[in-house]
This record gives structure tokens, C-alpha cells and sequence, in this order.
């Protein structure tokens, strides 16, 4: 717990009872304030793990990075994907082995490269001949997997075309690497981010698996699949439980690559989403004018200072607040900066209670993953997301 917590008597009744909950209404925060919970995420890794079996769980890092959720899922067993050399050390400094460290960005500096081999990282990610020419380089002898570009999936928050390989081109890039004398070991592609079904893979692990067996018959002796993220958390609409939705993604796999040697999947959402809940407040509600259809209701955090996902609308947080027991209407909900971008919902409009005022509580629920990695330095003079861990 740091200084900007004080305890406070009581709390409201309508707020769901919950150890995070719990600790919220006990507390007062004096800025917007994401409460995470070890149990919680330790819950969903081994949740996610029975239904993935075998398959190897690399957290990413970049979901969460807070000290306390990585050295709680080195104590379940995690593996690691990281992106950059600061998550690297994050990882080592805490304890995790170098050997369950996968360099994932296809996007590395040179000397990143150089200082991940040097501390015993020996599998990296690439999706372009310069890539495994620096890898090449800085990491002789590394084992490489590509990753390649594949197609809409129905995800919420669909990746675009920034990683990734087309799949007609991952077969020579395998040869350039074996021509700089790195080992190929396999391929990964990511879903897309809150893939809320598991039968929306099935389309994904087709083209990988059509790409994989021309690998093959060229020649490759592939032993990985990476089947990377996508595993989703609640945001308002059902999804499948965790356990079962990771068995049903490892029947589609083991359906189309038969038993490979090594199987990587790199939850990060899944793991740390439902482990946190952000407490904030409402700074204004208002309307612009005598005929306006919503009013708009002013948080103490916004875009960025933690709900970058709102971008789009395409992530759609679930609000808690002290009057949710008086009517509701409809209304347009922003963040606290003097940026015109910093509007949350608008197309889709939030029910809050018509009663709601300035000064307000509100919690907004599963904000454990990338809320706190998003919250700028401090844009505008608003600070920073706080975290506290329970």
C-alpha cells in the first residue's frame, strides 16, 4: 500500500462483495487508483493452465507489469514473453529463468538483442529477413519462430497488419535463417486481442496450419507453435470460462498439427484482466445544451491515464457506482484531460444512475490488463494510474 491510501469507515452498500471490493470500500484513494489481486490472477493462471495442459504459458508481460503479478505467476510456474529489454530485467530481477523468456517484439534494437543473449534468452521472434539479420548478429545460433500476418478473426480488438509475415513469405524467411545459421524451431500469429469464443481460432489455424506443413515439406524441421494471446475476460458480454475455452483451443490445435513437440500460448488480458478494479471518481456531470439527448459525465481518468482500450469503443468497461439502485439513463462519458480525444463512449452511450453527481465513487471493473502499462507519466498534469496489490 503506498501514501496516497487512507482507510475510511463504511463504504456503499450496493457496491458486490469481493476482496477487492471489500478493500476499495474500506479505503479512500485521493487520485484514480487500480486495486489488483495476487489471488485473483493466480486463479486464472491455473484456471487457464488446466485447460491448456501441456501447452507452455509465456504471461505477457506487457498486460501487467507489475512487480507483484510477475512473482506471483513465477510462483505457479509461468513462462514469460517480453518485449523489450526492460521487461527482460523486470523478469530476471524478480527470479524468472532466462530459459522461460521468449524475446516476442519482432521490432528489437540491435544491443537488446546482444543483452538478452548474453543473459541466456535463446528463442526470438522475427517476421522480416532484417530481423534475423540482426538476430544473427547479436544472438548467434538463437532459435527463431516467425510470426506471421493473418486475417480477421471477429476479435474485438482485431491486430493490424504492424507484425507479422504473410504466410506465402515465411518459408524463405526460414531459409534466410538457416543461411545465417539461426535455427527455425516454428511459427506464431496472434488471434486477436478478447477473442471471446474459442470456435473463432478456427479460421486463424487453418492458414497457420497450411503455412506450417509447407514449412515442412521444404524442409523444416519445425518443433513450436506459438498460438500467442487472445484469450478474453468480461467486459459485459459472455464469454466461455477459461478452463474450457483453452481445452477447446488445444483440440483445434492438436486437430491440425497433430502432437508437436512444443506448444507456447501468451495469455496476458485472460490472466490480469479480472484481477483489478479501478477505483475513480466523478468530476462533472453536465449537458451542453437545453436539447441535449445525454449528459455527459467527467471522470477523474481517461484515455490516457489508463483506459487507452477505450479507443474506438472497441473495449467496453463495466461501471459500478454508490446509485445504482436509482434510474438510469443514458449518457456520454469522457476523461478529465483538456484533450477533444479524451472521450471514452460516445457512439454507444453508458446507463449510469440519472442521480449522479461530482465527487461521486465510481469502480470500473476488470481493468487488470493494460490500464496501469497504458497511464501515461502524467499528460495534462493529471498523474499517473496508482496501483495498489492486495
Amino acid at each position: 500500500m503506498n501514501a496516497y491510501v487512507t482507510p475510511v469507515a463504511g463504504g456503499a452498500a450496493v457496491f458486490a462483495a469481493s476482496p477487492l471490493v471489500d478493500f476499495i470500500r474500506a479505503n479512500r484513494f485521493d487520485r484514480p487508483t487500480l486495486v489488483l489481486s495476487r489471488e485473483i490472477v493466480a486463479r486464472n493462471y491455473r484456471a487457464l493452465k488446466a485447460g491448456l495442459g501441456r501447452a507452455d504459458i509465456h504471461y505477457a508481460v506487457k498486460a501487467n507489469p507489475a512487480r507483484e503479478v510477475i512473482e506471483t505467476l513465477i510462483a505457479g510456474g509461468s513462462r514469460f514473453d517480453a518485449a523489450s529489454r526492460g521487461e527482460i530485467e523486470l523478469c530476471l530481477s524478480l527470479g524468472a529463468q532466462p530459459g522461460h523468456i521468449s524475446f516476442g517484439n519482432t521490432v528489437k534494437r540491435a544491443s537488446d538483442i546482444a543483452f538478452a543473449h548474453a543473459a541466456g534468452i535463446t528463442l526470438f521472434a522475427a517476421d522480416s529477413e532484417m530481423e534475423l539479420d540482426k538476430i544473427a548478429g547479436h544472438a548467434p545460433g538463437a532459435q527463431v519462430y516467425i510470426r506471421l500476418l493473418v486475417g480477421a478473426t471477429g476479435a474485438d480488438w482485431p491486430l493490424s497488419r504492424k507484425f507479422g509475415c504473410a504466410p506465402e513469405r515465411a518459408v524463405g524467411l526460414m531459409d534466410h535463417a538457416v543461411s545465417l545459421g539461426l535455427a527455425p524451431v516454428g511459427l506464431s500469429f496472434h488471434v486477436g486481442s478478447q477473442t471471446r469464443r474459442a470456435g473463432m481460432w478456427r479460421d486463424t489455424l487453418d492458414q497457420v496450419a497450411a503455412v506450417w506443413a509447407g514449412a515442412r515439406a521444404a524442409g523444416h524441421d519445425l518443433s513450436l507453435i506459438n498460438i500467442g494471446g487472445g484469450f478474453p475476460a468480461f467486459y459485459g458480454e459472455n464469454v466461455d470460462a477459461p478452463t474450457e475455452y483453452a481445452a477447446r483451443v488445444m483440440q483445434l490445435v492438436r486437430a491440425r498439427f497433430g502432437e508437436v513437440e512444443r506448444i507456447m500460448a501468451e495469455p496476458g488480458r485472460g490472466l490480469v484482466a479480472e484481477a483489478g478494479v479501478i477505483a475513480c471518481e466523478v468530476m462533472l456531470v453536465s449537458r451542453k445544451s437545453d436539447r441535449d439527448m445525454h449528459r455527459w459525465v467527467y471522470l477523474d481518468i481517461g484515455k490516457f491515464s489508463g483506459l487507452a482500450e477505450t479507443i474506438d469503443e472497441a473495449i467496453r468497461y463495466q461501471f459500478v457506482t454508490p446509485r445504482d439502485g436509482d434510474a438510469m439513463g443514458p449518457c456520454i462519458m469522457a476523461g478529465p484531460s483538456c484533450d477533444s480525444a479524451d472521450v471514452l463512449y460516445e457512439k454507444r452511450p453508458v446507463m449510469l444512475p440519472t442521480s449522479l453527481k461530482a465527487g461521486d465513487r465510481v469502480l470500473i471493473r476488470n481493468t487488470g490488463a493494460y490500464t496501469s502499462s497504458y497511464s501515461s507519466v502524467g499528460f495534462n498534469g493529471f498523474p499517473p494510474l496508482d496501483v495498489v496489490v492486495i
